[in-house]
Formats: structure tokens, sequence, C-alpha cells
């Protein structure tokens, strides 16, 4: 993780995203970082409501914003209905109305003022109230639903691997409408962009297969990717890559071409791009995974400072 959170502490880019770990617990890699001397603002995207209590992932969370000094990102997403059975029997009713009750709870539990934790006559628990930087709850959002229910109780919306006309078109309206009826601004929008530099010897296909085969294989996520016109079925994820691609959602091209497609999601309303180099990361080693992302990242800053690509 070090020569990531070197581009972040070195103001190459805004953020350090990381998602689920089953290896290395997300939180507890952040907290290393930090004691490392890397105190840069972190973001999930996104860890899994069932493997945490609320009033963990509100420790967890404001213990980050503490030790790095900054704003984090909780980002929050409900998990296959197959995997919540595995964890407590049964999957949820809802998973829209779980993720909404849960992030409710996560908010209550941050923004409490009480001094001392109380459970009197069956009161809600709380936190000992302490200064911190603020903690923006995220919910992970495909389809509208999500997308309402973050515009209801969330600060970010994260989603992943949405090209950008679908979250211009499909996911914001959602989201507005969600605001708009609890009466609150509309919450950022935060999207995980696959991406990889065409260099000789690499396969773009074997490439977004690497990195997405199990979303691919998600139904849920196969659905979003229909509803935004690629044609792809979570029986043929090998099929699903070569879509991803061809479609321009997996980024591909030479450095100055994907600065240029990243830009696209700027247009389409996404606040913040979550640039990850997985597919090279997995076939080709980290060494190879930091140069796309210095690459990618140069170009970037060349294309907002208004120099001519080349």
């Amino acid at each position: 993780m070090v020569p990531f959170a070197e581009f972040v502490r070195d103001g190459w880019a805004a953020r350090l995203w990381q998602g689920q770990s089953l290896s290395a617990d997300t939180h507890q890699v952040f907290a290393y970082l930090a004691g490392m001397g890397y105190r840069v603002p972190v973001g999930t995207s996104v860890v899994l409501m069932p493997l945490r209590h609320p009033m963990d992932a509100a420790i967890q969370s404001r213990s980050l914003a503490m030790l790095t000094g900054h704003r984090m990102v909780l980002g929050l997403g409900a998990a296959t209905p197959d995997f919540v059975t595995g964890l407590h029997g049964k999957p949820y009713d809802s998973p829209r109305d779980a993720c909404a009750a849960y992030l409710g709870e996560v908010r209550r539990l941050l923004d409490t003022e009480q001094t001392q934790p109380t459970n009197d006559d069956g009161g809600a628990v709380s936190l000992p109230g302490m200064p911190h930087p603020y903690v923006e709850t995220g919910l992970g959002v495909l389809r509208p639903a999500l997308a309402r229910a973050a515009g209801r109780v969330a600060d970010t919306a994260i989603s992943w691997m949405t090209p950008p006309g679908y979250v211009r078109d499909t996911l914001l309206p959602a989201m507005a409408k969600g605001a708009a009826e609890a009466g609150r601004p509309v919450p950022r929008m935060v999207t995980v962009v696959h991406a990889a530099v065409d260099r000789p010897h690499r396969n773009a296909y074997r490439l977004a297969y690497t990195a997405a085969r199990a979303h691919l294989a998600g139904p849920h996520y196969t659905d979003m990717l229909r509803r935004a016109g690629l044609r792809v079925h979570h029986s043929r994820p090998n099929l699903g890559a070569r879509a991803l691609v061809d479609s321009g959602t997996f980024v591909h091209g030479t450095p100055e071409e994907i600065a240029v497609q990243l830009a696209e999601y700027g247009r389409a309303g996404v606040d913040e791009v979550v640039l990850n180099l997985a597919g090279v990361y997995s076939e080709h080693g980290q060494p190879d995974a930091v140069q796309d992302l210095q690459d990618i990242l140069t170009s970037c800053r060349g294309l907002e400072n208004g120099h001519p690509i080349r």
C-alpha cells in the first residue's frame, strides 16, 4: 500500500481508497499507514455492512479520522444475499431499507454530543463525544433504488464500474429525488473506474477480466451494465470483460487518452474518481501498477492545467 499512499501524500491524488479485504482488514491497514507517517485522507469503497455492527463501524471510522487528521469517507455496502445469509442465517428482507437504517445509525452515533455512553432503560447506546475530523457516510450504489436511498441518508454515493452516461442519466436523478424527499442536499458522487495503460505484451480484455470477473459474475452488476446499454450476462464474465473494454467502461489507452476519458466522469456529474489498477497489479505486479498510476495522474494533471495532450 505504501507506494499508493505516497501519491496522496505528495499531492498527486486527493484520497487513498481501499475496498473490503478479507485478508488484511481495511481499517487496520489505513491505521498502520498513519502510524508509518502516511497521514493522508482515506476512504472505503466499500466495506460490507454484515461484517460489523454500526457502532463498530462508527468507532473504526472516527478512529481513522483522528489518526489521519483528515475527513474520512466510510463507504458501506450491503453485500450479496448469499454472503449475508452465510453470516446472519438469512438475507436482508430489503437491502435498501437495511442500508438506510444502518447508515442512519452510524450517523447518529458519529453525531452524538454525549460525553458518556448510556443504555439506561433500554435507550439507544451512544459514543463518548470527542473532537475529530468529519466522517462522511457513503453508500455503494449500482441501481436507482439504492441511489435514491443514498439521497435520503448518505453524505456520499459510491458507484463501481458505472459508465459516465449511466451515472448522469440514472443514478444522479434518483439520488436527487431521494435528497428532495428528505429535504437535504444531494450527496457527493464518487465512482470507481478500472483503468490500464496500453503497453506492449498486454491484453486489455484479459486485464479487464482479471480485474472484474467476480463482479461480472454478479447478477446485480450485470443488471446495472445492461441498464447502461452493455450486452453482458453474469454467466459469461469473459464476454462481459470484452464489453467493458469495447464500451470504454474499462478505461484503456495511452495515459493521455485515459485522462481525456476520465474527464467524462466529471462532465457527467461525478465529484471524485477512484482509479482502480487491479487488473495491472494482478497480471503484471505492483511496479507496473504504480507506473501506470504515475503516468495517468501526470496526464490528468496536465489536462487540468490546460496543457496540450501529447
